[in-house]
């Protein structure tokens, strides 16, 4: 006799399991704690223990009742049984769905992306480019972060950046694009993926073009910068930070980063890991004079602690890497006029224009790295002497272009 709701409700539990029959060969089975549980008992093809063909009784699971009410009982059994006409076991194509289930889950893009950005920490990748990594992936998280990553198709990988496009937000489009290709390609390394859909997506964004840092490169407007970050009214640390992105044109992250014991005051240089640098190679930058001065007064403030330059709130982080522009904007200097990184490009080409330094000497300082590996090998020695007397030669010209006097006299270019 087939089940009806009533009986199903009136069912009390018993010390051992019981079953509430329906049809074609589904039950409920009520057990001693109350719950009830639906089954389709069913029987396909098999072998005994010889190895001969014979059928085998089976149980497929359809959920637990209520959750699962007698008409949904019915249809799944029925999706079953149309499942055995075809000579499909539904128990084990249930157990095979579980499986891939569980596989796309542990395999979606998020999963994939997060594993692809711990190698590069494992490899010794700055950690500027991880946190960067991690930003990328929050971009298109919500749109194919819980995808199998190997079930990603080119359409869905294009709207997933495309929304930042059409925001005007071209640069991060761009690069969520760039970001996801190199995930993509770990993926196929990893098996996990066949193909790459961000590569048939070549010229489908609008092309980005590059914005440079805002830099002053006039030699009476760096003396007018010079004296206004003189005059700033912020906190010392913050004013030292500024001083010395003008004195050593290290990156704006070496600068906030650098620690105390990176200093060497006696033998008046900065040690900055090779884990901190882009290059990922070691940088010796020689300390002026100026530049001890500022770091000797700056020890008064904070050098009890790890970094030089702490954050605000506390002195186990360095500080905000938006400190040193946000003091610039204090000092009434746009994002179009200049910036933490421009200090760099402000060195670069006053020293250039100078004729007194070598290229190569100017390159070393700035930390650029070259494509030649053996050229790369020699110049990380080379050039040192000339580096130091550049150095105090740089910071006292910061000080002529400070009072006023930016007349540069040429001379003879060395190389």
């Amino acid at each position: 006799m087939a089940l009806n709701i009533t009986t199903i409700r009136n069912a009390k539990p018993k010390a051992k399991p019981y079953k509430l029959t329906d049809e074609k060969g589904l039950f409920l089975l009520v057990q001693p704690s109350g719950g009830m549980l639906w089954r389709f008992k069913f029987r396909t093809d098999g072998r005994d223990g010889a190895g001969n063909p014979k059928k085998v009784e089976k149980k497929l699971g359809l959920g637990t009742f209520p959750d699962v009410g007698l008409k949904d009982a019915r249809d799944l059994r029925d999706d079953a049984r149309a499942l055995l006409a075809k000579g499909i076991d539904p128990a084990d194509k249930k157990r095979k769905d579980l499986h891939t289930a569980k596989v796309s889950a542990a395999n979606s893009f998020a999963s994939v992306a997060q594993a692809y950005i711990d190698k590069c920490k494992r490899e010794g990748r700055a950690e500027a480019t991880t946190t960067k990594q991690e930003w990328l992936l929050k971009l298109v998280d919500r749109a194919i972060g819980q995808r199998p990553i190997g079930e990603i198709e080119p359409f869905e990988m294009l709207e997933a950046v495309r929304k930042y496009e059409t925001t005007g937000r071209t640069e991060a489009a761009h690069r969520a694009l760039q970001f996801s290709s190199q995930v993509f390609r770990f993926a196929i390394a990893n098996q996990f993926a066949a193909s790459d859909p961000t590569r048939d997506l070549r010229g489908a964004l609008t092309a980005h073009k590059a914005k440079h840092h805002a830099a002053i490169l006039d030699p009476q407007k760096a003396g007018e910068l010079l004296r206004a970050m003189d005059g700033y009214e912020g906190g010392p640390v913050t004013k030292s930070a500024l001083q010395l992105s003008a004195l050593l044109f290290v990156r704006p992250g070496e600068l906030r980063q650098a620690e105390w014991c990176e200093i060497d005051t006696a033998a008046k240089v900065w040690r900055i890991p090779a884990d901190k640098m882009k290059g990922r190679l070691e940088h010796v930058v020689p300390l002026s004079t100026q530049a001890l001065a500022i770091l000797d007064q700056m020890r008064g403030l904070t050098g009890d602690g790890r970094y030089v330059f702490p954050s605000i709130r506390t002195y186990a982080r360095p500080m905000s890497e938006n400190t040193v522009n946000a003091a610039l904007r204090r000092l009434g200097y746009s994002g179009d006029e200049m910036t933490a990184h421009g200090f760099r490009a402000m060195a670069s080409t006053l020293l250039n224009e100078s004729g007194k330094w070598s290229s190569d000497a100017i390159e070393r300082a700035l930390a650029h790295k070259d494509k030649d590996a053996v050229r790369a090998a020699y110049h990380r020695g080379a050039h040192w002497q000339e580096r130091v007397e550049m150095a105090q030669w740089w910071a006292d010209h910061l000080g002529t272009l400070r009072t006023g006097a930016e007349i540069i006299p040429l001379g003879r270019k060395r190389h």
